[in-house]
């Protein structure tokens, strides 16, 4: 064994920096569609329905793996990221890169679960000013999501046949 793999990995400091700036532009654009939205005296449901919980989760699901993992939209996280490899299925393996902001954005970029929030949000949103569209992307979305489960259900039943 090696003297450095002794030693603990140093993960660098957190850009605090980064984060701040990340959470001032949800915090002020969530902020600023309510706003918009109140002035608007648009209808707000007093509840949302269960179908329609479930197909903004799905597709939720979805457009945050589609931006964090996919291998075609990698050319979105590159300037802030570093391919390391592929992950099977479409989707790759990537670290970030830079420090500060750059940095922060390129965690929030690559995380699935991080970037969710971003995407259930502007689902949201969508969902309360255009209804009917939103509903018809997140079918998309959620339809994919459903094909992918088929296909890998399909290569297991290959592989085990």
């Amino acid at each position: 064994m090696s003297e450095a793999s002794d030693q603990p990995r140093v993960r660098p400091d957190p850009p605090h920096g980064g984060y701040a700036v990340l959470l001032a532009v949800f915090s002020g654009s969530s902020a600023a569609f309510a706003t918009w939205l109140a002035r608007s005296k648009r209808p707000v449901p007093d509840t949302v329905g269960l179908g329609d919980l479930a197909l903004l989760s799905v597709a939720s699901h979805k457009a945050s793996r589609l931006i964090a993992r996919d291998r075609v939209t990698s050319v979105i996280r590159a300037p802030f990221t570093r391919y390391q490899a592929d992950a099977g299925a479409g989707e790759v393996d990537e670290t970030v890169r830079g420090g500060g902001l750059r940095r922060a954005i390129g965690e929030l970029l690559v995380c699935p679960y991080c970037i969710g929030m971003w995407v259930a949000s502007a689902f949201t949103a969508s969902l309360l000013v255009a209804p009917r569209f939103t509903r018809w992307v997140a079918f998309a979305l959620t339809s994919f999501t459903i094909a992918d489960f088929l296909q890998i259900a399909y290569r297991k039943a290959e592989d085990t046949l």
